[in-house]
């Protein structure tokens, strides 16, 4: 009798169809497949409206003795001051490793795996810590962001050294690069600039 009963007992629940699994399968594809063609052609939209944008410096075969030299990560560049704004021409915005040399001349950013460029002494404009550029964020202060000019626009590039301790030493080197370049090129505006902050400072003490 208890055989019988069991032989006759529901079996366990039935199988998933394989129909329903290849359709949620289908469509969770097509959605994947949909958000890459969106960011592909944002990507694109973005690559024409900066056409305008000049090709940056090359890297030069031989400068004069390093004053710093850091390996790391390129995280991206932005605009000047706005972290969201992404620039893809000239493949920018592409992250990868990097080799970072600052010297006399200016700074070479040498990307093995993509394109690397050149930012002459004369077109940086400062250099900062922060903790997030092109959509990426990182721990507070662990970002090294070089603010330089091309062709007239301001922009952000942001590298992740495998050593972020050595973030510091590179935000003094290059704003002390900055202004002796200033000094040498612009004498007349330093020493302006001098004779202001004196007389200030007479006006403060009379």
């Amino acid at each position: 009798m208890r055989l019988t009963m069991m032989a006759e007992a529901p079996h366990s629940a039935p199988v998933t169809h394989v129909g329903d699994l290849i359709g949620w399968t289908i469509g969770i594809l097509l959605v994947i497949a949909l958000v890459y063609w969106l960011m592909r052609q944002g990507w694109q939209w973005r690559r024409t409206v900066q056409s305008g944008l000049p090709v940056p410096g090359a890297v030069p075969s031989r400068t004069t003795e390093p004053v710093l030299e850091l390996e790391g990560r390129y995280a991206g560049t932005t605009t000047a001051g706005n972290w969201l704004d992404r620039v893809v021409a000239h493949r920018l915005g592409e992250r990868s490793l990097v080799e970072l040399t600052l010297s006399a001349e200016g700074l070479k950013v040498v990307r093995p795996a993509s394109q690397s460029f050149f930012i002459p002494v004369g077109d940086l404009r400062g250099a900062r810590l922060d903790k997030g550029i092109a959509g990426k964020v990182f721990p507070e202060g662990g970002l090294l962001v070089v603010t330089w000019e091309l062709g007239g626009k301001q922009l952000d590039s942001g590298f992740r050294g495998d050593h972020s301790a050595e973030h510091d030493n590179w935000v003094t080197a290059i704003e002390v690069m900055i202004r002796a370049h200033d000094k040498v090129t612009h004498p007349n505006d330093v020493n302006k600039s001098a004779e202001l902050d004196v007389n200030d400072k007479n006006v403060e003490g009379a």
